[in-house]
């Protein structure tokens, strides 16, 4: 597996693996046993970047990753984030990037992912009520502390990162981008570029869309947050099915997979983009790794964008409340 460098110097693989979907977000799955086995898969080919987090579950992917990755822990580069509240049963219960709060959280992740240090620390969603300058110094000083490596931010707005690059630089932003978000592009990109950061797409599949395994047919089990988002409604599906077929086309000319094409378009925007697809299949895994050998030229780029800007995706890719969270 290639080897990526996002910002201040931390070397992972080209493409990491995102273990929310073994625990959160996708109804019911393979047992605990079989998700550990693909997550040492990953390690055995070439994966040296996992993300998780303690909301995955919650508290339950943590664990999962920890126990995983315990036998390899110095080989492996884990991520994890901070920024939501529970109650005493474990339910959320909000939005909370207090920090004394951040302190918590980092030993109780610690404790989970079984370490003494995680590597990536991203705040999950910015929150309002705490100004980013104090966000940006509880993680400086847990790292200083030695419990961290790294700060990331997720879905946080341009000027926010800005604010928080100056009290503590930050290694990586955590963003949904793919080819059927691309919001990225207006301020993120251009903004990691000019400060050194690197970003680490998560969805980079559009949740199994652009693969081309979903259709407007298709039902969703109980417990699959894709059955309460509105572009993965029947309607929605129907049409945003032009640009799967879009996707298998430019794949068939290559020799590849949707999925590939898709994960290749990533890799070839910028050297410091890192994405992690999810799976809880073996199969899946090795066909996603499969995109870091798959080249796109500048002709290929091209066509691509060129092709998938005139297709109109329908839907929003959370409900409003969600997507509320997000940008600020």
């Amino acid at each position: 597996m290639q080897k990526r460098t996002l910002g201040n110097g931390l070397e992972v693989s080209a493409i990491g693996f995102g273990a929310m979907g073994m625990s959160d977000g996708y109804g019911p799955g393979p047992g605990r046993e079989a998700n550990i086995a693909l997550l040492r898969d990953a390690v055995e080919l070439g994966v040296t970047f996992f993300d998780t987090a303690e909301v995955y579950g919650p508290f339950v992917n943590e664990e999962l990753v920890g126990e995983a990755l315990q036998p390899v822990r110095d080989e492996v580069v884990i991520a994890t984030k901070f920024g939501f509240a529970f109650d005493a049963d474990g339910k959320q219960t909000g939005l909370s990037s207090r920090p004394e709060h951040i302190g918590q959280v980092a030993e109780a992740s610690l404790r989970r992912l079984r370490t003494d240090r995680i590597d990536l620390f991203y705040q999950h969603r910015v929150d309002p009520d705490v100004p980013i300058e104090e966000v940006a110094g509880a993680v400086k000083e847990l790292i200083e502390a030695g419990k961290v490596k790294h700060f990331g931010m997720s879905e946080a707005a341009a000027a926010t990162v800005r604010r928080a690059h100056a009290v503590q630089p930050v290694t990586a932003l955590q963003n949904e981008y793919s080819l059927w978000w691309k919001r990225p592009e207006a301020e993120i990109i251009p903004l990691c570029a000019e400060l050194g950061i690197g970003l680490v797409p998560f969805s980079p599949l559009g949740r199994g869309f652009l693969t081309g395994a979903i259709t407007a047919d298709t039902a969703f089990t109980p417990g699959d947050i894709r059955g309460t988002i509105p572009r993965f409604e029947a309607e929605a599906r129907q049409a945003n099915q032009e640009l799967v077929e879009l996707l298998g086309v430019i794949a068939a000319g290559k020799n590849a997979t949707r999925a590939q094409i898709a994960l290749a378009w990533l890799l070839a925007r910028e050297p410091w983009i890192v994405p992690i697809p999810g799976t809880r299949r073996p199969e899946r895994l090795r066909e996603n790794l499969g995109a870091a050998d798959v080249t796109l030229t500048a002709d290929d780029l091209a066509e691509i964008d060129a092709a998938t800007a005139r297709v109109a995706i329908r839907g929003g890719r959370y409900a409003p409340q969600t997507e509320a969270l997000t940008n600020r």
